[in-house]
């Protein structure tokens, strides 16, 4: 009889995320920054729902004219996530960012590293209920049944939550760039 074969344990290249942290910029505002500020929740789960305790996101976005080099506003954060797979920015909400033949839809560009991750994966948040998700042509790239993992959900305390799934049926959407 042949000898059964069994998974071995996952082969990471962290949890070290959290000592190569240079930054943990959770506030990309400052007192002169423009625009509605919100809160942006991002929760990092695995193939099975569970958090990943030990991964890093990163965000770069427009400021709230759709400009990415106002002197008033970083653009930039990175946090590493917390024990239920979470970290929170304190930002505002992007405007449209101008394109070749329109503007995209306000958004946000996000880098996950986490455990087991060669390389970062790359997606976007949108605002769900956004008037111009419709004419975003980076959007219109993903088949419409996939697109809702790419948008944030206003919650009842007014905050936008993000769930990004590295696997699974409700897998987050990631870029090849």
């Amino acid at each position: 009889m042949p000898e059964r074969l069994c998974s071995l344990p996952s082969q990471t290249v962290g949890p070290f995320f959290h000592l190569g942290l240079v930054c943990q910029d959770a506030c990309l505002v400052r007192p002169d920054t423009e625009g509605e500020r919100i809160r942006l929740r991002f929760r990092l789960l695995d193939g099975d729902g569970v958090p990943i305790p030990d991964g890093m996101i990163e965000l770069w976005q427009a400021d709230a004219s759709g400009k990415y080099n106002d002197p008033a506003f970083c653009g930039f954060g990175r946090l590493a996530t917390d024990k239920d797979g979470v970290c929170t920015f304190d930002t505002i909400r992007p405007g449209r960012v101008p394109c070749e033949g329109g503007c995209q839809a306000p958004h946000i560009n996000v880098s996950v590293f986490a455990r087991g991750l060669l390389a970062r994966l790359c997606t976007r948040v949108y605002f769900e209920g956004d008037p111009a998700l419709g004419e975003d042509p980076i959007l219109a790239l993903v088949p419409e049944d996939r697109r809702v993992t790419l948008l944030a959900r206003r919650s009842a305390n007014n905050e936008w939550t993000f769930d990004i799934h590295l696997q699974g049926e409700r897998e987050t959407v990631f870029f090849d760039i």
